[in-house]
């Protein structure tokens, strides 16, 4: 029977010496070092359109900063189709500390990368006291270019913050084996619940620390067959975990429910979730040793799947797998890396498919450090033979780094912006309708509506189901005047998703446009329901109530909007435009000089200041706003007609 005692770092450190404090020092600033040398240039890159906006940039809950209104609702939220709590705060407390500086946001997830880098270093050689065999591996989860999009996408920074309370935990765990106290498991917890509650990817923890019991802490032999009372003992002790875990699994797959975005048996079968899988592992695999063709996204082949390379990949597994576990005995690190790599990546393999991505490189963040491991002690063991053997493996790992790092320099440099980000997924990949349409959202931002046109259709020809596609079309086409086209891409939209908030919006919008106020407000109001805290769906709202003739309640539109952005100046130019109609001047122009005063640059709240000082027969006033309303918009045709008048009237023409 296997040994169940504690068999900490401490217990075998009587062969294997203790690393001294000065070279964990020199080698942990080495490995932070190095990562942020691969990783600078991510400090000059902006925010992207893919999911950014939805955590930081478009969010009114993390705008506001840390209030006690936006915590509480970090912890009620599902929003993004996740409950997150801490990733929400620490979204906030950016937003808190820099604005929407994205360099600072950027930096903050790289400095959690490295600490987990660290982390990684530290937690290895607690384990296995063999520092250089630890600093590699830690290098290597450091510069690695599959780990670039858990770093340089700031929505991905629940990734890199789950994995720094996932490794705390671990650490905690040894340290719980040194000294089997209450007050050691508790800390245990509290740092598994903090990585759970940024991301949900550590699920696997209390496999993962039965891997560590496997190798290198021998608590557990295999095969397990003969290590039955063992393994019952290892996971009575690890209970509190596997409820954890469990309860994570559960609010997990209901908020992602609720999102929409697990997709069906009828949209991926399970046969195609299998394939997809095994292909998934090898291909996670073959990234790992040569990373080239990395793409924010991989479409999902959805039945496109060829027999051969599927065929390839099972036999590829199931030969990986059997040749570690022959080797479990004799080189144990094998069996250790392989699992845990395996182990790791089931969450995020595709048998519960979330979105139509075949696969993420950020996927590999974690199940990686399993390869990494296997690799670091299979080199060093090539290595033991002779010292021209050691000095072979050296040179070639340090040159395996090198490499790495000059290709995660050019990687975080994909992520510069959305055309660059999108225009490599597009060179990479084939029929990417994601990327077509995000590269459309991307030049539709810069003016290039033609192009954003062609990239839209482009993604409905691959994907003529696409909601969101049929969305961002109609917003092209009506800021080509093709409303009537626009109006039809709209209803499209919502026959393929009735819960689409936005296409209610932009339908509400388009119809209000044509004069058909009535029917944009029912748009509207649909919209509003599914999203009532939008300040945009509340001030669309109140320009459709003004077109219809309702000011008060378009006035009270305007003002929900500016409770939930207080900085909207448009809607306090809005409401001031109500005002105007109802002939209350006073206040109109109290409105515009709020709408002044929040944006000074608001050239339509300059122009309707000047009107409303003119009704009280305050010329020269009037004159200086509509001029500063034309020196921000030198095409403001009404503000050059409206200086005109008021200087006829000072000349006392009609």
């Amino acid at each position: 029977m296997a040994d169940t005692r504690p068999s900490s770092p401490a217990r075998r450190s009587a062969t294997t010496p203790r690393p001294r404090p000065a070279h964990l020092v020199a080698i942990g600033a080495v490995i932070v070092l190095l990562t942020l040398l691969a990783y600078r240039g991510v400090l000059g890159n902006g925010f992207v359109n893919y999911d950014d906006d939805r955590y930081v940039t478009a969010n009114a809950q993390v705008q506001k900063g840390l209030t006690a209104d936006s915590i509480a609702w970090a912890f009620t939220a599902t929003e993004c189709s996740n409950w997150h709590p801490l990733t929400w705060l620490s979204h906030m407390l950016d937003v808190q500390l820099f604005g929407l500086d994205a360099g600072r946001h950027h930096l903050v997830s790289l400095l959690l990368h490295a600490a987990n880098a660290l982390l990684l270093f530290l937690l290895l050689v607690r384990l296995t006291g063999s520092l250089w065999r630890c600093a590699f591996v830690a290098c290597l989860f450091a510069v690695h270019p599959l780990h670039v999009e858990s770093v340089a996408w700031i929505a991905e920074r629940k990734d890199v913050l789950s994995t720094l309370f996932g490794l705390l935990a671990l650490l905690a765990w040894v340290g719980y084996l040194g000294s089997r106290t209450a007050l050691r498991y508790a800390l245990v917890v509290a740092l598994y619940a903090l990585s759970l509650m940024a991301k949900p990817m550590l699920v696997t923890l209390p496999f993962l620390l039965l891997l560590l019991d496997f190798w290198p802490l021998r608590r557990l032999a295999l095969p397990l067959r003969e290590s039955k009372e063992t393994l019952s003992r290892l996971l009575v002790e690890k209970a509190p975990l596997l409820a954890m875990a469990a309860a994570s699994c559960v609010v997990t797959f209901a908020a992602q429910r609720s999102g929409g975005s697990v997709e069906t048996l009828q949209d991926f079968t399970f046969g195609e979730r299998l394939a997809n899988a095994a292909l998934s592992y090898v291909s996670y695999l073959g990234k790992t040793f040569w990373p080239a063709s990395l793409a924010v996204f991989y479409p999902h082949p959805h039945g496109g799947l060829t027999p051969w390379p599927l065929s390839g990949s099972i036999v590829l597994l199931a030969a990986f797998t059997w040749l570690s576990l022959r080797l479990a005995k004799k080189a144990p690190y094998v069996a250790f890396g392989w699992l845990w790599y395996l182990g790791a990546l089931v969450p995020v393999v595709g048998f519960v498919q979330v979105g139509a991505q075949a696969m993420a490189d950020r996927y590999t963040y974690v199940p990686l450090i399993g390869i990494f491991v296997a690799i670091a002690w299979a080199l060093t063991e090539l290595g033991a033979s002779a010292r021209w053997a050691r000095t072979a493996v050296a040179a070639a790992s340090a040159a395996a780094l090198l490499a790495l790092s000059i290709v995660t320099r050019v990687q975080v440099g994909r992520w510069t912006d959305d055309v660059a980000l999108f225009d490599h997924a597009l060179a990479v990949t084939s029929d990417n309708w994601l990327a077509e349409t995000n590269l459309g959202v991307a030049v539709f931002d810069r003016g290039r509506t033609d192009e954003a046109i062609a990239h839209y259709s482009e993604a409905l020809r691959i994907w003529p189901g696409f909601a969101e596609a049929h969305n961002d079309l109609g917003l092209a086409l009506v800021r080509k005047g093709r409303i009537a086209e626009a109006i039809e891409h709209y209803h499209e939209a919502l026959r393929l998703y009735p819960e689409f908030a936005e296409a209610y919006n932009d339908l509400g919008t388009a119809l209000a446009r044509q004069g058909r106020t009535a029917e944009a407000v029912e748009q509207l109001d649909r919209a509003l329901r599914l999203r009532p805290g939008s300040a945009g769906f509340r001030f669309n709202m109140g320009n459709a109530l003004l077109g219809a003739g309702r000011f008060p309640q378009a006035i009270e539109q305007f003002d929900r909007a500016l409770v939930l952005e207080p900085d909207y100046a448009e809607a306090s130019n809005g409401a001031g435009l109500a005002l105007t109609r109802m002939n209350r001047w006073p206040e109109a122009a109290d409105r515009f000089r709020q709408a002044l005063a929040i944006r000074a640059d608001l050239a339509e709240a300059h122009n309707n200041l000047g009107i409303a000082l003119a009704r009280e027969g305050r010329y020269p006033e009037a004159i200086e706003h509509f001029r500063r309303a034309l020196a921000i918009k030198p095409d403001f045709a009404e503000a050059g007609a409206n200086i005109l008048r008021a200087e006829g009237a000072i000349g006392g023409r009609p």
